[in-house]
C-alpha cells in the first residue's frame, strides 16, 4: 500500500500504482474535490481522516487504475498531489 515520507516538513503519503507513484500531501489538501472530479479512471476519493486544518484529504481508493495522466496534479490549486513515474 502506501507509506509516509517527509516533504519539506510535511507528511506525504506515497502509494505505488502500476507504473506510477501517487503522492499525496494531506496537510496541503483543502477538500476542494477538483482532483477527484478530473480523474478519468476514478482513482481518488475523500478519505475519512482529517488533516491539521480539519479537512478530509484525498486518498487513492483504486490506485491500480491510475494511468498517469496527471490531471489530478495539474488541477490541484494547493499542490497537494503529484504523480511520479517509476513504481513496480
Amino acid at each position: 500500500m502506501g507509506f509516509e515520507v517527509g516533504v519539506r516538513g510535511l507528511s506525504q503519503l506515497r502509494i505505488a500504482a502500476n507504473k506510477y507513484f501517487i503522492n499525496i500531501i494531506p496537510d496541503r489538501c483543502k477538500e476542494c474535490g477538483l482532483c477527484i472530479a478530473v480523474c478519468p479512471t476514478k482513482v481518488l476519493g475523500r478519505g475519512s481522516e482529517r488533516n491539521l486544518r480539519g479537512f478530509r484529504y484525498v486518498v487513492a481508493l483504486n490506485p491500480e487504475k491510475c494511468i498517469g495522466c496527471r490531471n489530478c496534479e495539474y488541477n490541484c490549486p494547493d499542490f497537494a498531489i503529484f504523480i511520479e513515474v517509476g513504481a513496480k
